[in-house]
């Protein structure tokens, strides 16, 4: 199947609900309990963080949150955000994610490209193929890999947009009328095409079939991974769901892991760099993803300030792990038990899961996972661009 064909066929899959189809990648850790002492120093405080990334932005040579502005700000894409006003007053998802992409510091959406070029500088010029050596070069980056830094970052947006599309059928009066709600719709899929289309343009143009595999097989794992999380956080009895951590990880990579992963691997390409250094790349951005994931996951948990109505995805990190040390039977009781009027009390769940062993083994697995990445990043000569790879990844991997 061609990439443009690839492109086309997963916008039906992004949003949509289904049943389950078979994983074919390998599971990444089947304990939790012993993963090492933990080489962090610092702290992911909103302050902090925010801190990181603008130090990191810096080395790379401006802003990535600016990258996709080219795209974002085309006479096709403004057209769409006019329609988009349409919306204001009801509760498409359309608009939450539309305003996420120019106001949220905290989750920094452009995390992606940024890691990307980080990972392009700290592994420079390869020393033993010169045929790049004619490139533009910008602060220490190809400008092919400023592209796939973009690419990537296109990619995940279109994702993000896509997501936004509801299921008409579960509608509640307080979401909006049902025919704004149909046209908002309408726009997340149209504008979500419009980022993937430029995104398979701009692969073509660094004119690359490796790269463009990559790319292609990343964008096959988002669809994937996307398709097992809807088929079952859309159904009824998704809350007592089997899943195991073992799967959850096969899940995350795939929604979360391999978009970062394989793009790391594919600016190696670019450089021309050898297949072990190709790997290490690959390893940090699958390693780094999965921490991420988890710290996001682990948010509703450790937050010193939560909203007792907050509701957390009950297939996170924390509570599969709950899930696996409780066991399935005392599981569907603390579930029956939280339940008030056929409605979850998450407040009064989240407690309960605060006081078993599901949130500290989480905590362990991300910084199990963030370890992995610092090796993987111990192949790369000292810099300021492997300095703060690894300030993000302890940004990410502390919670005290």
């Amino acid at each position: 199947m061609s990439l443009q064909q690839l492109l086309l066929r997963s916008s039906r899959y992004l949003g949509a609900s289904s049943s389950s189809r078979r994983l074919w990648w390998s599971p990444l850790l089947d304990t939790t309990s012993k993963v090492g002492s933990w080489r962090g120093q610092s702290s992911r405080s909103p302050a902090h963080w925010n801190q990181v990334v603008s130090e990191a932005e810096k080395i790379v040579g401006y802003p990535t949150s600016f990258m996709s502005l080219r795209c974002l700000l085309s006479d096709e894409l403004s057209n769409i955000a006019m329609h988009v006003r349409k919306l204001v007053g009801t509760r498409h998802p359309l608009l939450t994610t539309a305003r996420g992409l120019v106001l949220d510091s905290r989750n920094n959406l452009q995390l992606r490209g940024l890691v990307v070029l980080l990972i392009s500088k700290a592994a420079g010029p390869s020393s033993v193929d010169a045929s790049c050596q004619n490139y533009d070069m910008v602060s220490g980056i190809y400008s092919c890999q400023r592209s796939l830094a973009e690419i990537t970052e296109l990619i995940h947006t279109a994702l993000l947009v896509h997501r936004g599309i509801v299921n008409l059928n579960e509608l509640q009066s307080s979401d909006g009328p049902l025919k704004d709600m149909q046209f908002g719709n309408k726009i997340a899929i149209l504008s979500g095409d419009f980022l993937l289309a430029n995104a398979c343009h701009g692969l073509a143009l660094l004119q690359n079939t490796k790269v463009v595999e990559l790319l292609a097989s990343a964008l096959m794992d988002l669809v994937q991974g996307v398709f097992h999380e809807n088929s079952t956080s859309t159904k009824e009895n998704y809350i007592t769901d089997d899943i195991g951590i073992s799967t959850w990880k096969e899940q995350t990579f795939l929604s979360h892991g391999a978009l970062l992963a394989k793009s790391c691997q594919a600016a190696m390409e670019l450089a021309k760099h050898d297949a072990e250094v190709q790997d290490m790349a690959f390893q940090y951005g699958k390693h780094m993803a999965m921490s991420h994931k988890i710290n996001s996951d682990l948010q509703p948990f450790v937050k010193e300030k939560t909203s007792d109505s907050m509701a957390f995805n009950l297939n996170s990190a924390p509570v599969v792990l709950h899930q696996e040390f409780l066991g399935r039977e005392s599981w569907i009781k603390q579930i029956g038990e939280a339940q008030e009027k056929g409605r979850l009390d998450y407040a009064k769940l989240r407690e309960t899961i605060k006081a078993g062993k599901g949130v500290t083994s989480a905590i362990d697995l991300c910084r199990y996972h963030g370890n992995k990445a610092l090796v993987a990043l111990e192949s790369f000569p000292p810099s300021e661009a492997r300095s703060a790879l690894e300030n993000i990844v302890f940004a990410v991997t502390r919670f005290s």
